[in-house]
């Protein structure tokens, strides 16, 4: 497991993720070693983002049924998909959304595989509705990750093949995506009025693809998802908030983050501000950043780290 950094420096930014139980940047320390958590709810943010994009390393398979994150150990430029040439033939997890085709599958993949899978619905505020699935030791994380104000598990089943197929044939019958948009997500957060439609949709569509499911003889759960507290804030509709300015993949920015759903955060520049700030931090993804004490444009600068 990453480390929790405990000073700060040059880093590419593999995103946001939740494998801790609450939201944490991941990076990979430009000097070189193992990828490191840095918290950031109810803390100040400062940063410059540098131009290019960098490398993401890979995905590794530590036994039969958990993967981890691996830095690149070049901290390369990105060539595709994220990731340098040598990441990208390494990372036997890129075969997972082909696996259920027949397509090439690694031992350690098919082992991945053969566990526990869950199909969920997921809504998002502007009442969009996704199908996805996630492997036992991911249940929640997945979730938690996904930005969405309402879910629910709809189905446990055997092994990653069989979860698949269902989330194709529910996708064909009731012509529900298994994509979103991180910039819609965020636009429909910045618009929130009311939690009511985007309730509604999910209840729709849940109806829907028990309906679905029953129809295929599957036994479903129907476990709704617990969302965590730390977006409450971002859930609650008519508050004062805006779209950031500012392009977070280039330039300083420095905010205190107060709720975040996903990898779309609430922050304000100053502690005493009123209008809050919606702001995607998945988009530092791939950028290398310094941290350090760092303010947004109209504000001071304060080019000394931390």
């Amino acid at each position: 497991m990453p480390a929790v950094l405990q000073h700060h420096g040059a880093y590419v930014c593999h995103g946001v993720t939740w494998a801790t139980g609450d939201p944490r940047l991941l990076l990979a320390p430009l000097a070189g070693g193992p990828l490191a958590y840095a918290t950031f709810m109810k803390q100040r943010l400062g940063f410059r983002a540098g131009s290019g994009r960098w490398c993401t390393g890979r995905y590794g398979f530590t036994d039969t049924i958990n993967v981890e994150a691996i830095a690149c150990p070049d901290r390369a430029p990105a060539e595709q998909s994220g990731q340098c040439a040598p990441c990208a033939s390494r990372d036997d997890f890129r075969f997972t959304h082909q696996f259920h085709q027949g397509g090439h599958a690694p031992d350690a993949l098919t082992a991945y595989m053969a566990q526990p899978h869950w199909l969920y619905l997921a809504t998002f505020a502007d009442g969009t509705t996704k199908v996805g699935t996630a492997a036992e030791p991911r249940r929640r994380s997945r979730l938690n990750e996904q930005g969405a104000l309402f879910a629910t598990y709809l189905t446990k089943s055997p092994d990653g093949r069989a979860v698949r197929h269902l989330e194709d044939a529910l996708t064909r019958r009731l012509e529900l995506t298994q994509t979103v948009r991180a910039a819609a997500k965020l636009r429909a957060l910045a618009d929130l009025r009311d939690l009511g439609a985007a309730r509604a949709s999910h209840d729709k569509d849940l109806a829907r693809a028990a309906a679905a499911l029953a129809d295929m003889n599957v036994t479903t759960v129907l476990e709704e998802w617990t969302p965590p507290g730390e977006g409450d804030q971002l859930r609650t509709p008519d508050a004062e908030r805006a779209l950031y300015p500012h392009d977070l993949r280039e330039g300083e920015h420095g905010f205190t983050l107060r709720s975040c759903i996903g990898t779309q955060v609430l922050a304000h520049l100053e502690i005493d501000d009123e209008t809050g700030y919606l702001l995607d931090l998945g988009a530092l993804k791939g950028r290398r950043i310094l941290l350090g004490r760092f303010s947004s444009p109209g504000t001071a600068v304060q080019a000394s780290l931390f």
